[in-house]
């Protein structure tokens, strides 16, 4: 789709930020044309996120869409408040994502967006919020293969995580398995790869198929030039991880957690999801003490 941010390879071993990918003089610039200073905006917000510095994440992101609809690109400026919104909920900021999810349907209800908004709101705890709109989806798209075999499937799974079905929600995603590799390229937001992210989850949210677990999550961190920088690249090292940890394989959890903490080394320390994570793993291995001591405080089986 016109107008879709552009992607580096890979983030596998660090993403680099607009100004690393575009002389510095381009951001802030007022003599750009439109729809191309927020677009190096939302980059700059993805950047941020990826590494956990979700505070300059949520001021490149207000930036972006406060550019984009100074250039009447509606759908674009919705575009970045879903990715602000799968941001905060996938973080563990519910509140936070349910706001910006609302916000990104205020401006537009596209196909996209429409989606995004809803994994937002399921994430986020508002599974009625979800449903209607996931029933929405179904009812306009009955052909459109992104919304068939990628977006209700990943939808379907996750509310039924929320309602802790974790085998509904495997069951759900069998659908998306043949494209789930796909990069939906026609969506403003990346969308990458998040049947993969929600089926990981899925096998983990029991604690007995600890082994299908890492293998999702390492699908996501062997695709790096799918994922990029969305969130979910950086939460599968900590997946990955806490598979590895409950499935006994302290070496495996070992490497990659300490991968997670490198990544995430100069991350906000409010953060639920890192509060979360440097718990039994951490003190197990030793690692949390080292990297982040003042998060050293829950066990791993409070994850939820």
């Amino acid at each position: 789709m016109a107008g879709a941010r552009p992607k580096p390879d890979s983030c596998s071993s660090g993403c680099r930020s607009a100004r690393d990918l575009y002389p510095e003089w381009l951001v802030g610039n007022p003599y750009l044309g439109s729809g191309v200073e927020d677009v190096l905006l939302a980059r700059e917000a993805d950047t941020a996120a990826y590494s956990g510095r979700l505070g300059e994440a949520r001021d490149f992101s207000r930036r972006a869409v406060a550019s984009a609809e100074r250039a009447a690109e509606k759908e674009k400026a919705a575009s970045y408040e879903v990715d602000a919104a799968l941001r905060e909920a996938l973080f563990g900021n519910a509140a936070a994502g349910r706001q910006r999810a609302a916000a990104a349907l205020g401006l537009s209800i596209g196909r996209d967006v429409r989606y995004g908004a809803a994994l937002a709101l399921a994430m986020a705890g508002d599974a009625a919020r979800a449903q209607a709109l996931a029933e929405d989806l179904a009812k306009r798209f009955p052909e459109d293969t992104l919304v068939q075999f990628n977006y209700l499937p990943t939808l379907h799974a996750q509310l039924a995580l929320s309602r802790n079905n974790a085998s509904k929600a495997i069951e759900a995603l069998q659908a998306a398995a043949p494209y789930e590799l796909g990069d939906p390229t026609e969506a403003f937001t990346f969308l990458s790869l998040y049947p993969v992210y929600v089926r990981a989850e899925a096998y983990l949210a029991g604690h007995h198929e600890t082994g299908a677990a890492a293998a999702e999550f390492q699908k996501i961190l062997d695709h790096g030039g799918v994922v990029f920088n969305e969130p979910i690249g950086a939460l599968a090292h900590l997946g990955l991880a806490r598979a590895s940890a409950l499935a006994g394989d302290n070496v495996k959890s070992r490497m990659v957690y300490q991968d997670f903490l490198t990544l995430w080394k100069d991350a906000d320390p409010d953060i639920p999801i890192l509060k979360k994570s440097s718990s039994k793993i951490g003190k197990e291995l030793g690692l949390c003490w080292r990297f982040r001591p003042r998060t050293c405080a829950l066990t791993l089986l409070s994850w939820k």
